[in-house]
C-alpha cells in the first residue's frame, strides 16, 4: 500500500511541476522578426507533415509516394 502512495505521490509531483513550468512560460507572442520567421517555418513544416504522413496518405498510396522527408531543405 505504501508503494502505491509513493507512486501516486511522485506522479502528482511531476504533474504539479509540469503545470508550474507551463504557467511560468506564458503565452506571449514573439516580437522579433527572427522568431516570427522560425514560427512560420515550423508551422508550415507541421502542416506538411500532417498532410504527408496522415493515415490516408500513408495507407492509400505507394510507399514511395509518402517519403517526402528527402525533399526537405
Amino acid at each position: 500500500m505504501t508503494a502505491f502512495l509513493v507512486l501516486f505521490g511522485v506522479l502528482a509531483a511531476c504533474a504539479a511541476l509540469l503545470i508550474v513550468v507551463l504557467l511560468r512560460r506564458g503565452s506571449g507572442v514573439t516580437e522579433n522578426a527572427d522568431g516570427l520567421i522560425l514560427e512560420q517555418a515550423r508551422r508550415e513544416q507541421a502542416h506538411d507533415d500532417r498532410s504527408n504522413f496522415s493515415t490516408m496518405a500513408v495507407h492509400s498510396s505507394l510507399p514511395t509516394m509518402t517519403d517526402h522527408h528527402h525533399r526537405r531543405p
